[in-house]
């Protein structure tokens, strides 16, 4: 399945479950490993679970690859890896204190810069 219908089958999963702050970031200049991260919020570990769950289900439905889940036993921060995607659904906590959407928005040189 190519990228862009992956990206449009995650969101609707996530938007189907009321995930709030859908952000997704365009890694494939970044990394060869992935193309797409989606992050999700969720107010709670039920909800997290639901969403990330709701992700697999639609993506198997319309034929493409899960390549693993990992998180639901707490339910905080629920990554689904879909190969092109990586999808996270976190709680707000946790998403502030991890802050991916600055991580991989960040080009790689000026982190380096401001390492130093």
């Amino acid at each position: 399945m190519d990228t862009p219908a992956l990206e449009k089958i995650v969101v609707a999963a996530l938007e189907d479950i009321k995930a709030r702050d859908i952000e997704v970031i365009d890694t494939s200049r970044q990394t060869p490993l992935f193309d797409r991260i989606v992050v999700a919020s969720a107010e709670s570990g039920r909800q997290t679970r639901a969403l990330a769950q709701n992700v697999h289900d639609k993506v198997k439905e319309a034929g493409g690859d899960i390549i693993g889940t990992e998180g639901q036993e707490t339910g905080e921060w629920v990554l689904v890896d879909l190969g092109n995607i990586v999808v996270h659904v976190m709680q707000p906590a946790v998403r502030a204190h991890y802050k991916l959407e600055e991580l991989w928005n960040t080009p790689p040189a000026s982190r380096r810069a401001a390492a130093r």
